[in-house]
């Protein structure tokens, strides 16, 4: 049972995000030395999402007895992405106008910030986002390749070696989440180190705010969008807490990306649904985002006592609907979407992002855990709906997980396609 206990991926993702903690406060110089450890983590996991997604999607789509159903997957899936982000948008706007973080905020220390790097990048260009998205353009060519694949007679003989590439991608990857507690103390060291906890108590109130309103968010929206194809929301969040964990050590989503579309199909959804809605989600839907651009605009508009207008709030859920999808993937996009929204709504001053400078890095691990159970459940969701989910597996694999098995089989199956299960299963560990 020890043995179990301190050999299992989550005591040491734990342990070292305690430890990055305690040596970013007191040896804060230390502990800056330390981000390249959750940066060069980071950037490897990210070697293997385009790949996984290629795999998947390929694989999925070639498994579809009807190709129909790609179009109508993906179009479900936008459907809710947008329903989901904009009821994050309108929780924000009205958690953060009745609790009122912003008042009695100082701001005398505004005017000695440089923002002049948010200030010129306002816009938010469409064209530009499908350019640099290297994502998106991955799920583009995936979903044609595979449907041009499928069309082929003998398409069991030519996807044997995607299966087999994804047997050792996967294995690969699962070597390099070794280093995860090793990408989570870098990044938790370098975090407390250069901001520094006392950094978070002149705006304790807005972080309060955020995370309380993020876990309502979780537990009762996504929760009801589990239960209503009874499904357990804790029994799920369970069942994923080692990428849990590692979003919070490294701040970034990217990190555990390719382990939850893993774990997503063995667990039952669809590796087609999996391929398409969970990198697609990845930049639209944004639900912890979204909830934190909200509440930071109302925020600064209570900050430099500014009463908006019920249309004015709207106004910034609007721009806020387009611009927080528009700006996904590029980097400093918290910063930009705030300028862009500001900009438009031209009633609250930018000099104002001043103020969340201090405390953003703290509140990213709330936005990008947020994210993250929001792009699993809104697979589950979509696979249920779709009738592509197996709640065998499902139940299985939540066993496991709650029993502590520290392997299981990843099953690249489609159940269209019998000859599609050759050299599709690898022993991996979690």
């Amino acid at each position: 049972m020890f043995k179990k206990f301190y050999t299992s991926l989550t005591f040491w993702v734990l342990l070292a995000i305690f430890s990055g903690i305690l040596l970013g406060h007191f040896f804060p110089a230390t502990g800056v030395a330390m981000q390249p450890l959750g940066k060069y983590f980071i950037d490897v996991i990210k070697l293997f999402i385009n790949p996984i997604i290629f795999l998947t999607i390929v694989t999925g789509i070639c498994g579809m007895d009807n190709l129909k159903k790609v179009g109508r997957v993906g179009g479900k899936a936008l459907l809710y992405f947008e329903v989901i982000t904009t009821l994050a948008l309108l929780i924000g706007v009205v958690v953060a106008f009745f609790i009122r973080p912003g008042d009695g905020v100082d701001t005398s220390g505004i005017g000695a910030t440089d923002l002049t790097k948010y200030k010129g990048e306002v816009s938010v260009s469409w064209l530009q986002f499908f350019k640099e998205n290297i994502t998106i353009q991955v799920l583009l060519f995936s979903i044609l390749f595979g449907i041009v694949l499928s069309r082929f007679t003998n398409k069991q003989r030519l996807l044997k070696p995607i299966y087999l590439a994804s047997k050792y991608v996967f294995r690969a990857l699962h070597w390099v989440m070794k280093a995860a507690p090793i990408g989570a103390f870098g990044g938790m060291a370098f975090t407390i180190g250069k901001y520094g906890i006392a950094t978070l108590v002149p705006l304790a109130k807005l972080m309060l705010c955020v995370y309380i309103t993020m876990a309502v968010f979780v537990f009762v929206v996504l929760g009801a969008v589990l239960k209503y194809y009874k499904i357990s929301l804790l029994a799920f969040l369970n069942y994923i807490k080692d990428e849990l964990l590692i979003v919070l050590g490294t701040s970034s989503s990217e990190a555990a990306l390719p382990s939850l579309m893993e774990k997503l199909e063995h667990m039952g959804c669809h590796k087609s649904v999996v391929g398409l809605v969970v990198p697609t989600g990845y930049s639209f839907n944004l639900d912890g985002t979204s909830i934190y651009l909200s509440m930071a605009v109302l925020f600064l508009a209570q900050v430099f006592h500014i009463d908006l207008t019920l249309q004015q709030m709207l106004m910034i859920v609007g721009v806020l609907m387009v611009t927080s999808k528009g700006a996904a993937g590029v980097t400093g996009s918290g910063f930009i979407i705030l300028a862009s929204t500001l900009s438009a709504v031209k009633v609250i001053p930018i000099e104002g992002l001043a103020l969340l400078l201090g405390v953003d890095r703290f509140m990213s691990e709330a936005r990008a855990i947020t994210n993250f159970i929001g792009n699993g459940v809104a697979t589950v969701f979509i696979s249920c709906n779709e009738k592509m989910f197996d709640k065998g597996r499902m139940y299985k694999a939540f066993h496991q997980r709650k029993a502590g098995e520290g392997k299981y089989a990843i099953q690249h199956h489609a159940p269209e396609t019998k000859e599609i299960d050759i050299n599709a299963a690898a022993e991996v560990k979690v």
